[in-house]
């Protein structure tokens, strides 16, 4: 025990790398990419700190080139699951109890690992898995996750200094102690940072994780795996168990020692998890945390004093940037009639120069999609709008996935507000634009608020002051990250809490006081210093 109050550096966020043409830091991610390809790995699970090897193995392969293979993973199954429980609890005994500052060391010193020796790998194994362009892979899994693991110590550090008020006879305190049981922490191809956030976070206040990653992502998150183990995690507290929803799902949701699940995914999937979890409440020990972050069906809405160069520039970047593939994504367009010939004009001549091919050219500005099932579900989309008469491609339409999974920028313009495409979620390069009436303003933003289930990501744009107050007011609820004159992506850890409500999840917002509160269980101590020692009150006295 230290004799001690211990504050944790403040910190700023970490400032990515541009990797600019004759720059050291372009040349290093150059060899460094080289070097990842130059052999091929076998990634096993790791449970207890030791690696598990079941032989039920996966293939890895980059989506923008099929044709070369980056190695192979194991996945887990039922028995791995178990034993991945058992570790993880075995593993609370000594973590739960060790002093809070022992544990943010650990965490603290994976950020410094991540932006100094390992920069460099983690960004590589995010471009070749998950085909990012240098970056998008830049932005994220480094400098957002650097982020998340030195800003969560910090609000781990404040709430424990939340403490009540105590009158002069006693003192009144909380203590915030890590919740019994594991957390489940199942992840997303999409963000580096979020794979490594989720288990992560609930572990630096004391819990420990069972970290299911995406199927398509294993590669970079066996990578952030070994930067934990390097940074000093002890055994067991973070658990890597690769595998199919049913195989790792069903069994670590089932076990009554399950504490929390902390999620980034669909809608569906998670809808099917919460139904499981109460399908076995009769039998839990405790009543699961369930945070969640789902879909989107994110939009940009513009009004006729909006500067029409930058909202050109916020929707290639907001709907095209990863292929689309944020779920934060802009993906529906609501545009004035009287700005739409300008808009049109500057907005397709833009969106013919972006560059779609392998992330090894830093000349591309797009990637691949993530994986063949990703690529037919888009271009069924795509195909749709082809079809209809309610629809036309004014940018892209085309796809090819003969060498990588690669589809070009498309926008569907529609005179049907509530046409497919603007009200169910795609993920990937598709943005669907529909012209209103200048006279019907209130009606388009009705449109935009009921239209999608969804509400997670929206951004305005107006050169009006009242317009922009007006349209904030009425979208609310459409939205729990809300842009004004900006892109409706790239919420930056301490300084855009991210998440939305309604069908798009819990709103914990990751990168916040409030997500790490959702890991805490407080205990209220009262001391009373000279306690009573006659039971009766005044009251009770006779004249």
């Amino acid at each position: 025990m230290s004799n001690a109050y211990f504050f944790v550096p403040e910190t700023d966020n970490e400032i990515p790398l541009m990797y600019e043409p004759g720059t050291p830091e372009r040349d290093a991610l150059k060899k460094t990419i080289k070097e990842l390809q130059s052999k091929e790995i076998e990634i096993p699970l790791i449970i207890g700190g030791k690696a598990v090897k079941t032989g039920n193995i996966v293939e890895i392969r980059p989506p923008h080139n099929l044709g070369k293979k980056l190695g192979l993973y194991h996945r887990a199954g039922e028995k791995e699951i178990k034993m991945a429980i058992d570790a993880a609890l075995e593993a609370r005994k000594e973590w739960s109890e060790l002093p809070w500052e022992q544990r943010a060391s650990v965490f603290r010193k994976a950020a410094e690992l991540l932006t100094g020796p390992w920069r460099y790998i983690i960004n590589g194994a995010t471009m070749l898995g998950q085909s990012k362009t240098p970056h998008q892979a830049e932005i994220e899994a480094v400098a957002e996750l650097a982020d998340f693991l030195r800003f969560n110590t910090l609000y781990m550090t404040r709430i424990f200094e939340e403490q009540p008020y105590s009158p002069t006879e006693m003192w009144n305190r909380v203590e915030y102690r890590p919740l019994e049981g594991y957390i489940f922490a199942v992840t997303p191809f999409n963000f580096t940072a979020i794979a490594g956030n989720l288990p992560t976070s609930p572990a630096m206040v004391g819990n420990v994780s069972l970290w299911k990653p995406a199927s398509s992502a294993v590669y970079s998150a066996y990578h952030f795996m070994m930067l934990l183990i390097e940074a000093g995690l002890p055994p067991g507290v973070v658990n890597f168990i690769p595998g199919s929803g049913s195989q790792v799902g069903i069994p670590a949701m089932s076990n009554e020692n399950l504490a929390g699940v902390q999620f980034t995914g669909s809608t569906e999937v998670f809808q099917q998890m919460w139904k499981q979890i109460a399908d076995n409440m009769h039998k839990m020990k405790y009543y699961p945390r369930i945070v969640g972050e789902t879909g989107g069906k994110d939009f940009i809405f513009a009004h006729n004093a909006a500067d029409v160069d930058a909202m050109v520039v916020a929707a290639i970047r907001g709907a095209f940037e990863y292929q689309g593939q944020k779920c934060s994504a802009a993906s529906r367009m609501y545009i004035p009639k009287s700005i739409w010939p300008e808009f049109k004009d500057k907005y397709v001549a833009e969106v013919k120069k972006i560059k779609v091919g392998d992330v090894e050219d830093f000349t591309n500005f797009m990637g691949a999609v993530i994986d063949k099932a990703a690529f037919k579900t888009i271009t069924e989309y795509i195909d749709y709008a082809k079809k209809s008469d309610e629809a036309e491609i004014i940018t892209g339409g085309d796809y090819d996935d003969s060498k990588g999974y690669f589809i070009q920028p498309t926008t569907i313009l529609t005179a049907n507000p509530k046409f497919k495409t603007m009200e169910e979620e795609i993920f990937g390069p598709v943005l669907t634009m529909y012209v209103y009436d200048d006279d019907k303003f209130d009606e388009a933003l009705t449109l935009c608020d009921e239209t999608s289930p969804y509400g997670l990501t929206g951004a305005i744009f107006s050169q009006d002051r009242y317009a922009l107050d007006h349209m904030t007011k009425r979208l609310r609820n459409a939205a729990g990250n809300f842009y004004i004159n900006d892109k409706p992506t790239a919420a930056v850890v301490h300084q855009q809490p991210f998440g939305g409500g309604r069908a798009s999840g819990t709103n914990d917002k990751a990168g916040s006081v409030m997500n790490m509160l959702r890991w805490m269980t407080a205990r209220a101590i009262k001391e009373t210093f000279v306690p009573p020692k006659d039971w009766t009150y005044p009251y009770m006295g006779e004249k």
